[in-house]
Order: structure tokens, then sequence, then C-alpha cells
């Protein structure tokens, strides 16, 4: 995702430098997977699915809750705020993100989408074109509850492989797993596992493009582009790894469009049919990259969120030049997995939710708008145009309800 934030004197040149860095939908070779060791999650809110007897008559495994949020994108003014948030001492992104950690925390799996890299210790940090953000954002993410985060987007190699690696390491010292883009080849061919009630959570991450940057010499496992059968190939090796839940976290789609485009359609028709064994290789599809939020949808038994908006970001602008506050709109999902009924069986989604965002860029923080009062009456308006876009393609008849 680019970012859209620039007065409006140098909207001619951000125009010139999109063109440059090639912004559109697209597909590449298939790059690696991350981080190889299985992490325990924490004691949630997961509600009990219908019992079931696991093999033997042992009790069936407990379920879980996950929730998934859009692109964390800090812009200069972002970068701004969060030196103010600190006093004057470093960034401190977490009072930006307070608004939405009692629905990130209380869930047992919670994922996030860090869309850019970090600089070194003590900056210098950019916003748009080219993003190296404070590292001082995966100490945050991981207060607010984040357990783990996808990093494969299109800024993911604005500063090479440096930025790629400080980017990792940054979020190891915090604790956040993430999965999407590698140091190591080794590091690369393993999936991201996580566990999350009774249940191993694989976390599989892709992009459509790196604005045209090309991979590491040498490293071309570095990013995981989106590829409809290296995907497939390797939710399988997931399973095989075991995982009994897949994710698919994917940055894909055109930006400003809150409709899904016809790549988005299609591939999401592709992945969500794929099975072996009679059993869905991948069990659900978390999209971003559109700056804007997009439809929730229930396809061959399995959810996608073609797209979940920004989750911070600053004021943004549009490819027609102009400021555009649906670039600050977006949404949690949030799904109840319940145990298998049957020994080898299926996972099932039995709770799926909604929960509408919005980042306030003047006063620097998220609000989560499922839980607003009504007082103020822009989160009522922002919350009705988000859940009308969220249910656009008929999730609410397949179960979708607005959460809290």
């Amino acid at each position: 995702m680019t970012s859209r934030t620039r007065p409006a004197g140098v909207v001619a040149l951000a125009a010139v430098l999109l063109a440059a860095t090639g912004c559109t939908g697209g597909s590449g070779p298939a790059g690696g997977a991350p981080s190889p060791e299985v992490t325990s999650g924490r004691p949630g809110s997961a509600r009990p699915a219908a019992p079931s007897a696991a093999p033997g008559g042992a009790s069936a495994p407990a379920g879980f809750t996950l929730v998934a949020s859009g692109d964390v994108l800090p812009h200069d003014s972002i970068i701004r705020r969060a030196a103010q948030d600190a006093g004057g001492g470093g960034y401190d992104f977490t009072p930006m993100l307070s608004g939405v950690k009692s629905v990130v925390s209380r869930a047992d799996l919670a994922i996030c989408h860090m869309e850019t890299v970090y600089g070194e210790d003590g900056g210098p940090y950019t916003g748009y074109p080219a993003f190296k953000s404070p590292p001082e954002v995966a100490a945050a993410l991981k207060a607010t509850g984040y357990d783990s985060c996808s990093t494969a987007s299109n800024h993911t190699l604005d500063d090479g492989a440096a930025g790629l690696g400080r980017t990792l390491d940054a979020l190891d010292r915090a604790g956040v797993r993430h999965a999407g883009s590698a140091r190591t080849a080794e590091e690369a061919a393993k999936p991201t596992l996580l566990k999350a009630g009774g249940a191993t959570v694989a976390q599989l991450a892709y992009t459509y493009d790196t604005n045209g940057y090309p991979m590491p010499e040498g490293q071309p496992w570095a990013v995981r582009t989106l590829d409809e059968q290296k995907v497939i190939a390797d939710a399988r090796a997931a399973r095989a790894a075991g995982a009994d839940v897949v994710v698919v976290s994917v940055h894909w789609g055109s930006e400003w469009q809150t409709e899904p485009d016809e790549r988005q359609l299609t591939l999401g028709r592709a992945l969500t049919a794929s099975q072996s064994g009679g059993r869905p290789d991948i069990d659900l599809i978390i999209g971003t990259h559109a700056h804007v939020p997009q439809a929730y949808e229930k396809v061959n038994g399995t959810w996608i969120i073609y797209g979940m908006g920004d989750q911070i970001a600053g004021d943004m602008i549009n490819h027609e030049g102009a400021h555009d506050p649906r670039g600050n709109q977006g949404s949690i999902g949030r799904f109840t997995f319940g145990p298998p009924r049957t020994p080898g069986g299926r996972w099932e989604v039995t709770k799926a939710e909604f929960v509408p965002q919005w980042f306030d860029t003047g006063r620097g923080r998220v609000v989560n708008l499922g839980a607003a009062d009504g007082s103020d009456p822009r989160h009522t308006e922002i919350r009705d145009i988000v859940r009308r876009v969220v249910l656009s393609r008929g999730a609410a008849e397949d179960g979708l309800v607005m959460g809290r």
C-alpha cells in the first residue's frame, strides 16, 4: 500500500512517484515463509463450541477467537504524533492503538499487518514514498495485544534487505511473530505456527508486488509474492507441519476501490475451493492494501475479508489528488473457531463478527466504532458507511454480525 499523504502542491510529483513504484495489482514469483517455532497463545474469550468427542473418548480441544486488522502505515504525521505522545523521548505509538486494545487483547490470537519497514534506531525516519518507520511501533503492537503480523507488502523492500531485517529483528525483540518476509532461507522455508486455544494456527502472508524493487541479490525467498499454486502448496505444507487452522494474509486488490476487483474474486474462489482429503486447505483469508474498507464474504464455506482498510494512517489523498476520508476507515475481523466435530474434520467458524474502526487524525487515535456511544455524529456516520461496505456481498445472510 502506498501512502497518499502529501500537500496538495505536490500531487503531480506524487503521481510521478506512483507510476515509478507500480502500485497496481499484479503477481510475481513466489517467495519463502518465515518463523519456524510454535508459540503459545494467551487465555482468551473463545466461546465453547458444540460438544464433540476426540479420538479415544477424550474431551475435545478448546475453541478460540482470532482477530485481524488492517494496515499500520506510519506517515510523517503519524511519526510526529508518536514523538509528541512520547513526551520528547523517542516515539510512543501505544496511545494511538489504545482504543482497540480491549478488542485485540481479549482474543486468543490477534494478527496485524505491518505495512512498512523500520529504520535504524534514532532515525532518520520517513513516510511516503519510501517508508522507514521508528522501530518503537513493534513495542506498541505487542502492548496492544497483537501476537503476529503479516510483513509482506509492496513496501517490504523500501529499504532493501537491511530494512526487512531491521523490521523482523524489532518484532522479535518485542515478542511479535511475523509472516511474509524472511532474513534467511531456513526462516523462509518454515510456516509461522501459533497456538490458540487447543489449535495450532498457521499464518501465511503474501503481497501482489514490491513496487518494482527486485528481491535482494541471492535472496529470492526474502518476500512472499502472490501466486495461487504457491499459496496452496504452502497451505498444504503448513498442514503437514501440524497446523489445524491455516490463515492466509494477502496484500492485494485495487487501491481506493471498495468493491473487490476481479483478481481478488477469482483468486479467492480458487483458494477457498482447494481441498486435500475432503478438507479445505485454507480456513480464513484476510486482505489488506486497498486503503478503504472492503466486503466480507463466505466463499466455498470459507470466510474472506477482501480488505480491512487502514488501521493507522495519516490524512489520505487518493489517485485523483483529493483528500479521501475513507483512507482512515476500516474494520477488525473477529472469528470464533470451534474444534472438529469428527476426527480429522475441519475447525469451523462458529461466529463471525466485524468491528468498525476509524483513525481520528485530529487526535491521532484509533476509535472503536462498534463501542461508540453515539454522542459524536461522526462516529455514527462512519460506522454506518463501514457496515454497508462490509455487508455489501451478502455476509449478513451467512451470519456476519457487528461486534463491539
